[in-house]
């Protein structure tokens, strides 16, 4: 089996395949412009991404390709629907970075309290401002209610309670027992409810999908609803997010946003970005790197591994997350 890495990946993810028998070739500087040329002139089985983008022209050209492992849980960079259309099983890799995002969600909302980077861009410049930053509101008995209760969401839950927090949670999938069981308070899976909650919390943590339903989630009502001064933090994806209301709420009700994801972020690993938001205060930035720590990446590469293993042996994919037509959906 021929397979494509078109990001970085773990070595021992490579030797991993190439222990099963792979021939594997890594080029992790693609893009959509030349991964099509990579397809063809590999005539990969599979195709391994990250981030880089898969639209429906590099689907479309791949002859040979079977499937395409997201090296991680989000699959919007890669066309769904032009998969279907050619029999190509999509696959994920769900949970195996949730500890290393809800780690940077709960880094921003700490850095949001304590103003951490603030603090440290002054003192770099060469200014000691002690009157300013010792104002801290302190985490300890505030609400955070976090929205989407998945293995990311699950993960900042733990981790909020650990700081003495009240976690307000909603989730299609969230049950009362499961709320017992956490400590936490649910909340009905209606945006009514979110709006009603926002008046009340102090921070938000966003941990849901990209999907129709989804797109500016957070719009006006939204931002409207939540209490000046409160903290917003999205770790998911950034078309969930109105990003004018966002700056709109910034601006006039001294909300502090921590993100780590945009609604218009770059394809490319390093060029210029110049967001608004980047010119606001109280704004915390990252660079769509919640998956990125050492353990998180290795767990993926072994969750790859064994995608790959289990084809080679059922001829069925696993984790699919489309409905392929023909002979490679999994189970």
């Amino acid at each position: 089996m021929r397979i494509l890495i078109a990001d970085k990946f773990e070595a021992a993810g490579v030797e991993g395949l190439e222990a099963l028998g792979c021939t594997v070739t890594v080029e992790p500087g693609l893009g959509p412009d030349t991964l099509a040329g990579a397809l063809r002139s590999s005539e990969a089985d599979v195709l391994v991404v990250r981030s880089t983008k898969v639209p429906a022209a590099v689907i479309e050209g791949a002859s040979a390709l079977k499937g395409i492992i997201r090296a991680g849980a989000g699959y919007d960079n890669i066309d769904c629907a032009a998969a279907d259309a050619k029999g190509i099983s999509v696959c994920n890799c769900p949970g195996m970075n949730a500890i290393a995002v809800a780690e940077l969600a709960i880094g921003h909302l700490i850095n949001l309290d304590r103003r951490i980077g603030e603090q440290t861009a002054e003192l770099c410049a060469g200014n000691w401002n002690k009157a300013e930053f010792s104002k801290a509101r302190g985490l300890k008995g505030r609400k955070l209610l976090v929205i989407g209760t998945g293995a990311i969401g699950t993960a900042v839950i733990t981790r909020a309670k650990a700081l003495g927090m009240e976690v307000w949670a909603q989730s299609r999938r969230l049950g009362d027992d499961t709320a017992r069981a956490l400590g936490i308070r649910p909340i009905s899976y209606t945006r009514e409810a979110i709006i009603e909650a926002l008046g009340e919390v102090d921070a938000v943590s966003m941990h849901v999908a990209s999907t129709p339903d989804t797109k500016n989630l957070c719009g006006p009502g939204f931002f409207g609803a939540m209490k000046p001064g409160a903290y917003f933090i999205n770790t998911s994806r950034g078309d969930i997010v109105d990003e004018g209301e966002l700056i709109k709420a910034i601006k006039e009700k001294g909300i502090r946003a921590g993100l780590d994801v945009y609604a218009d972020q770059p394809a490319e690993k390093t060029c210029a970005f110049a967001p608004e938001l980047a010119k606001l205060p109280g704004v915390s930035l990252t660079h769509h790197c919640g998956a990125s720590t050492d353990q998180a990446q290795m767990a993926v590469a072994e969750e790859v591994v064994r995608i790959v293993d289990e084809y080679q042996k059922n001829g069925r994919f696993e984790n699919v997350v489309n409905t392929p037509a023909g002979a490679h959906a999994g189970a």
